[in-house]
This record gives C-alpha cells, structure tokens and sequence, in this order.
C-alpha cells in the first residue's frame, strides 16, 4: 500500500498560548475525527505531528490514521523555523518510503506549516536545503495565523501560502474543516488518479485568502508576552498582552499613535517543557511597563499581583504579604510602586 504521509508543522511559540493553542489542539481532534470515517483517507493517510518554539519535537511520528491520536500541544520560547524545517525533512528522511525498483514508494507528502509570528533563528540555510532538495517532492502549504507573519518569507519555500485573517473561535473552526476537505481530496486523487499533487479545498466562506508573496507586507508585533515564576510555588507561567493603537494628545503634535499593549490573560505553563522548547540563554528583550496595561492574578496561586517587577527584570506574583522574595534572584524586600517613567522587564522571544 502506498502512503500518503501528512505532517503538521506547527508553531507553538509564546504568542500562541491561550486561545490560539487552544484552537488547533481542538482543530487536531476534528480533522483526525472526519478522516477516520472518510473511506479515502482511512486507506491512504498517515499523520505526524511536529511542534516548534525554540527547539522542535515530534509530538507524534507518522502514524496509521485510525491508530493515531491528537497530542496535547507545548508552548516555548522562540520561533525557530529555520530549526523546525531541519527537523522536519531530517525525519522525512527516516520516515518516507522512497521508490525503489521494486516498489513504488509514498505519494509526495502534504506538509501544513502553521506559523503565527517571524522567525526568531537564521533559516536562509534550512531554506537553501529545502528548495534544493525537497521541495519539488512535496506540497508544502504554509498558514499565517494572523497578520504578524512575514509571508514574503514563506514565499521562499512555498507557492501556497495563505493568511487566516481572523482568529476567533468561529475562523478556526472553518479554517480546519478546509484543511480536512483539502486532505480528503488530495487522497480521491492519489487513489483514483495517481495524482499526488495537493488538491486543496475551495476557501469561499472562509477567513482564509491566498497571499501574493511578490507583494511586500508590513510586519508588526501582535502580543507581547512575559515569563513569571509564582512565589509561592515556584511554578512558571506566561502573562500575555495584545497590541493597541492609541490617540494620544499633546501640545506639540496631534493625534500621535502610541503602542500599547492591553492584558488578555495570564497562564500556567509546564516549565521543563518550556525550557527543553526554548533556546538556553537571556532573550535580549525588554519592554517597558508604561505600555502596559493591566496586571492578572497569579493563575498558579491565586495571588493577586501576577506582574511584579523585581530589579533583576523578571517577573512573579505578590499576594497580601509586602515582604517578597524574587523566585528568579531570591531578593528580597518591600513592595513599593513604579517609579514615573516604567521600569524595564524582560519579555519572551515570541
């Protein structure tokens, strides 16, 4: 029986923690659930599953469809695409059944590339390997997640590159049930035609357009994430902030746009697999409190201050004891208030 391997490359950086995640942890169960009962699919698909942050991990090797089962998705520091790409065509490598001369090998893989942010690590060497080695090979079909996405970039490894446009609950879902339609008759056309080109499903209803990746595209930070530790357990979690423009009035100019960014929530993360996600050393990022707005509770404690500052710029939780110790430095001290002009705090890589 020839295979028809599907992998899903997905980003499962900072940026894409709470309802992003959420989504495509959800979006998974559905996809794998249409399949199951979709004769096509049942017969041909074989589905693997590789995040990536900082680092990458197989979640899930190719697997028999009816034998596999959606993973729980990590989070981690970083978008290294140019580290995710390597790892992905290194596991083609071991995975896909090449032709021989005495039988024909898996059908041209289908790869969905997931992204939400730009890349945090140098791919111009990835991208070199994969156009001259893999990509004629392959149909690889690169989703922006949001706006925030360098699709000229995608555009080097791919000639289908999309933007989901929107990402509530509602786009999603929509966006999933395409990737299963696109999935079920790319494998009608393997079986019935030997036509192992991706066949991908009409988008009309979706929040999902085409890119032109010719055209140049503006490229701006969506969210702004931060690392906590919580004082009192001394467990990790992630506090995340949306962008907003803003008016702002004075004397010398007029209506001057100022970045801000507003509090969406605060979660709790495993915090070794965070790290075994993320690249070892400081992110060499900062961002000021004054363009922040709002401070969530401690979702791993309950305390009520989950943004407290320490000198060393980190962040951990405060409850009704003034007295605190820093889970980063072990400072200790009295809480007192910003001083004017914000302080600066260290931020995730995205």
């Amino acid at each position: 029986m020839r295979r028809l391997p599907i992998y899903f490359l997905v980003d499962v950086s900072e940026s894409m923690v709470g309802e992003p995640i959420e989504q495509v942890q959800n979006g998974m169960k559905t996809i794998i659930q249409e399949l199951r009962v979709d004769p096509y699919a049942l017969e041909t698909a074989f589905v693997s599953v590789i995040a990536f942050a900082g680092k990458a991990v197989n979640l899930s090797p190719l697997t028999e469809l009816y034998k596999f089962y959606p993973p729980t998705f990590p989070i981690g520091g970083g978008t290294s695409l140019g580290s995710a790409m390597n790892f992905l065509m290194d596991d083609m490598d071991k995975s896909i059944q090449k032709t021989t001369m005495e039988a024909k090998g898996d059908w041209k893989p289908i790869i969905f590339l997931f992204t939400d942010g730009t890349p945090t690590d140098d791919y111009s060497a990835a991208f070199s390997r994969w156009n001259a080695k893999y990509r004629k090979g392959c149909n690889l079909i690169a989703i922006s997640i949001g706006d925030n996405v360098n699709t000229q970039m995608l555009g080097q490894i791919s000639d289908n590159v999309l933007r989901l446009k929107d990402t509530d609950a509602e786009s999603f879902t929509k966006f999933f049930k395409w990737v299963t339609a696109s999935i079920k008759a790319t494998s009608v056309s393997v079986t019935d035609y030997s036509n192992d080109d991706v066949q991908l499903a009409p988008t009309t209803g979706i929040n999902l357009e085409k890119v032109d990746t010719k055209k140049p595209c503006q490229v701006d930070e969506n969210y702004a994430v931060l690392l906590g530790k919580c004082q009192t357990t001394k467990k990790n979690y992630l506090v995340k902030y949306a962008k907003r423009l803003s008016k702002v009035e004075m004397e010398e100019y007029s209506n001057i746009d100022t970045r801000i960014f507003k509090l969406v929530s605060a979660y709790p993360i495993d915090g070794e697999t965070y790290k075994k996600l993320s690249v070892d050393g400081d992110t060499n990022r900062i961002i000021n409190t004054t363009e922040l707005i709002g401070v969530p509770t401690c979702p791993c404690c309950g305390n009520q201050l989950g943004v407290v500052v320490c000198e060393c710029g980190n962040i951990f939780c405060v409850g009704s004891d003034m007295h605190s110790s820093c889970p980063w430095c072990g400072l200790e001290g009295e809480l007192g208030a910003t001083r004017e002009g914000g302080v600066d705090v260290n931020r995730g890589r995205g």
